[in-house]
């Protein structure tokens, strides 16, 4: 399969995933990007447009707990420090936005250490 057939499945997998999810204020989404070298996680409230809560594999007091930031044991690592934010705000409740990514590896292992830690999708 050439380069831009992926492209566009990805694309057309990213709108209908958001075409069912939508973040409210007692409901916010979680939202999932990850690159080659990094993962990003943020918290969002769609009605205003605002990003309640982030983190990160760049984030300098996460950077210390991790070798590599584009493995699983990293994405452990932001699943964990995103729910301690969260629930420290206040937000216990999240729809869980995993982007066009597939649920599984990165993805997944940021969602069950998110939920272990508390948050609930």
């Amino acid at each position: 399969m050439n380069t831009e057939k992926i492209r566009k499945a990805a694309r057309r997998r990213r709108y209908h995933v958001r075409k069912k999810i939508s973040g409210t204020r007692e409901r916010p989404r979680l939202s999932v990007f990850r690159s080659n070298r990094h993962i990003y996680a943020q918290i969002i409230d769609d009605t205003v447009g605002a990003t309640l809560v982030s983190a990160s594999t760049q984030a300098k007091v996460l950077r210390e707990q991790m070798s590599n930031g584009g493995d699983k044991k990293a994405a452990e690592v932001i699943g964990e420090a995103i729910a301690k934010e969260a629930l420290g705000v206040g937000i216990k409740c999240v729809c869980f936005d995993k982007n066009r990514y597939k649920f599984h590896g990165r993805v997944k292992a940021l969602a069950d250490a998110a939920r272990k830690t508390g948050l609930v999708f």
